[in-house]
């Protein structure tokens, strides 16, 4: 805005001399230089700051750019060294399609098992993500030298849908961090339990009652175990699941990091 009134009254001044040296019938040298000194130090700024302008954006632009390509580049090559040997850690490189008569379907992050049985319907459900055991203690014998220091393995709650017809008996279900840590006798030695007991017609919602395990009597909940084991969930097939899970969690890790590289590498 100050500029703005100061062309104006510069304009205005302008005006003012050319018509008072107009009615005069002369104008001397004196004017002249007048007029060229106020156009051409006009000039003179406007050329001496887009120089400048121009040469501090392309300034910022090239460190900007440079900065960027350096952690492009350091991302890259660890991402090539660390995909290399995850691959190598890789014990299984294809996910088997059916497990213990189960057909295994993937989804994502997403893992379903099922199974039909005459007239039920038998489905295992379990997500991957954020399930890897990193805390599991070591196992180290003093007497080996090739210590083992520990497999990170993938433990994810599951969900098992029992369903005949319109009715569903479900169960959550998690794996204790113990064997026997569970609601069950301390006689067993599970290495899974029922975290909560469902029963419902139709779709489930959020309306639909539910019980935890940790609170039903201890009878019950040895027999609802033993009715899953009848089932086909056992200790054993607990194992599988923890063995799948694993295996596929480690397969999206090196997905992820394979993408990762691809995407800061601009392929």
């Amino acid at each position: 805005m100050n500029c703005l009134v100061r062309n104006l009254l510069r304009g205005s001044a302008i005006k003012n001399i050319l018509f008072s040296t107009s009615n005069n019938g002369s104008m001397n040298s004196n004017l002249y230089r007048t007029l060229w000194n106020m156009c051409s130090r006009q000039n003179d700024a406007i050329s001496f700051a887009v120089p400048k302008i121009q040469n501090l954006q392309i300034y910022g632009y090239e460190c900007n750019r440079n900065a960027h390509t350096k952690a492009e580049k350091e991302l890259v090559e660890f991402l090539a060294e660390e995909i290399v040997a995850e691959k190598k850690a890789q014990k299984l490189k294809t996910i088997p399609t059916e497990l213990d008569g189960f057909k295994v379907s993937l989804d994502s992050a997403e893992v379903t098992l099922e199974k039909k049985n005459q007239n039920e319907q038998i489905r295992i459900s379990f997500n991957i993500n954020h399930t890897v055991d990193s805390n599991s203690e070591p196992e180290i014998d003093p007497q080996n030298d090739n210590a083992d220091i520990g497999e990170m393995k993938s433990k994810p709650s599951f969900t098992v849908d029992i369903v005949r017809g319109n009715q569903t008996l479900g169960f959550t279900c998690s794996f204790n961090s113990e064997p026997g840590a569970s609601g069950a006798d301390d006689s067993y030695n599970d290495i899974f339990g029922i975290d909560e007991i469902t029963f419902y017609e139709g779709e489930h919602s959020d309306k639909v009652y539910a019980v935890a395990g940790e609170i039903i009597d201890g009878y019950l909940y040895d027999l609802l175990m033993n009715y899953l084991e009848e089932k086909g969930i056992s200790n054993g097939f607990a194992e599988k699941i923890i063995e799948l899970s694993t295996n596929y969690e480690h397969t999206a890790y090196v997905s992820l990091l394979e993408g990762l590289s691809k995407f800061t590498s601009n392929k």
